[in-house]
């Protein structure tokens, strides 16, 4: 049963979430929408495919193009503090019409992401059924719809239970997965690996002819590996010292998971073997950890991490569902359209959104299932298209960093500090331009899918009175009660703006 509560863009600050959370909760939440132990199930070998024994370069590049773009998000979230994550931030530093459209593809990379990985979840269930010898072959789309209605009940609960949840599906299975690695690593160290492998820096060696465009290209699936850091950002009105929080946090997260995934490559990349053989084997894999468990230590492994990736998985679309819910909540409440969606349940959660969520997401599996595709096309496909809106939302952000940071004279941000994001925003827009250019179908088609859900957000900032409805709520409140900065509409920054009644004109 949920509540009447409807919050208004005027009482944005008490709209009913509940501030409970603390840093370690932010993070936790942060890590399990990132899912770590899930994306390297199956990413490193996307990796290989391209780059080769130098996979791990794809990451390498990921992680530092990820702790630029960190940089912003850190920056502002010390200033701003609202469940929109990058639709605040944008807002209120670039205007309220690119704000929603940031937002809008924020909603769309979660739901995307989110489905990519609940049809993932499919690829991990029938292999685990068939390594417990029951030989069931269900479609993938059952399973994935299963798999929705068990994220939407737990997503219906408190968001402390949520961000517990996620920590502890991720835990047991990083502890598993580095237990994996380090006996992976030791042996190949001692000389006790299978085909005569050993402990070699082969691992940062390129295929002949491989440049920093390939290594771009490459970087997708590292860009995807890392995406749901911001996260946290999402609980800025549900943290009880979002301004302190947030920040560290996101920092933690990209760390953490980081770190994670250097160990995880490498020990992937070196497992498997350098030669071409073994790069062969790794790139082909639908389970690196089940086929390096086998070989290095024993089938009982191979399934706990088969199970373990199973969880993160879960955790992931939970966390992608949570966040999605999470920003259409603040787009429906602070733009006055739909207002039921902003409707909250007793425990505070915007259940209207999630279920409006789990609709689009059903569409977009049932999308994927009528082309035919084969439950590994139809994971990438969607994690590729989310990967590209999530791009587009971070060099959105990372433009609203600069202005706010560097030419609105409120911070004392050393000028010099302008490089990181500058040199993030090129890394992020050449990552955009070589997944978009030169690519066989159905890939080739993915940035115009984006690039169509993006005109429609757009179309929608030119209804009657919506940019000006946007303004004031950003400009009322950044979700802890405290002053926000100033939300800039027609192109000038107000600390007030004008709240327009339904029948008045203020498109900008």
């Amino acid at each position: 049963m949920t509540t009447e509560h409807h919050p208004t863009p005027a009482d944005t600050a008490t709209s009913g979430l509940k501030r409970e959370l603390k840093v370690a909760d932010a993070a936790a939440f942060s890590v399990g929408l990132i899912g770590p132990v899930g994306v390297m199930a199956l990413l490193g070998a996307g990796a290989a495919g391209i780059l080769g024994r130098g996979a791990t370069w794809a990451f390498v590049f990921a992680l530092v193009a990820v702790s630029l773009v960190a940089y912003g998000f850190v920056k502002l979230s010390r200033h701003i503090a609202h469940t929109g994550s990058v639709y605040a931030t944008v807002g209120l530093t670039l205007g309220a019409r690119a704000g929603f459209v940031a937002g809008w593809a924020l909603f769309f990379a979660y739901v995307t992401i989110g489905a990519g990985s609940g049809i993932e979840i499919s690829l991990f269930v029938t292999q685990l059924l068939n390594d417990v010898g029951i030989a069931v072959q269900p479609d993938w789309i059952w399973i994935t719809i299963v798999a929705l209605a068990v994220v939407v009940l737990l997503g219906r609960r408190e968001v402390h239970v949520i961000t517990r949840s996620l920590l502890y599906a991720e835990l047991i299975g990083a502890v598993l997965v580095t237990i994996l690695n380090v006996v992976v690593l030791v042996r190949l160290g001692v000389g006790a690996a299978p085909a005569g492998r050993h402990l070699s820096w082969e691992f940062l060696e390129l295929p002949s002819g491989t440049d920093v465009s390939l290594i771009a290209g490459a970087a997708v699936f590292g860009f995807l590996a890392f995406a749901g850091f911001e996260g946290a950002a999402t609980l800025g009105e549900e943290t009880s010292n979002p301004k302190r929080d947030i920040p560290k946090a996101l920092k933690i997260a990209i760390v953490v998971v980081g770190a994670f995934y250097l160990l995880s490559i490498v020990a992937q990349s070196l497992g498997y073997g350098t030669s071409a053989a073994g790069v062969k084997q790794f790139a082909g894999s639908a389970a690196p950890y089940g086929d390096l468990a086998r070989t290095y230590v024993g089938s009982w492994l191979a399934d706990l991490l088969t199970l373990a990736a199973v969880v993160s998985l879960f955790a992931i679309f939970l966390g992608t569902l949570s966040g999605a819910s999470r920003v259409l909540f603040a787009l429906s409440r602070d733009t006055g359209i739909a207002r039921p969606i902003a409707k909250l349940s007793r425990q505070g959660s915007p259940v209207n959104a999630l279920s409006v969520v789990a609709v689009v997401v059903v569409l977009v599996v049932i999308g994927e299932r009528l082309t035919g595709a084969a439950v590994l096309d139809a994971t990438y496909w969607a994690l590729t298209v989310g990967t590209i809106a999530l791009l587009v939302a971070y060099v959105l952000a990372t433009v609203g960093a600069v202005r706010f940071l560097f030419f609105s004279h409120r911070t004392d941000t050393p000028k010099w500090q302008i490089v990181v994001p500058v040199l993030a925003l090129a890394l992020v827009l050449y990552t955009i331009y070589k997944n978009a250019v030169g690519l066989e179908a159905p890939y080739s088609w993915f940035p115009y899918i984006v690039a169509a859900w993006l005109l429609i957000g757009l179309a929608i900032t030119f209804r009657r009175g919506l940019v000006g409805r946007v303004g004031a709520a950003l400009a009322a409140s950044t979700g802890d009660g405290r002053e926000a900065p100033p939300a800039v509409v027609d192109g000038t920054a107000r600390r007030q703006a004008h709240t327009p009644q339904p029948d008045e004109d203020v498109v900008r």
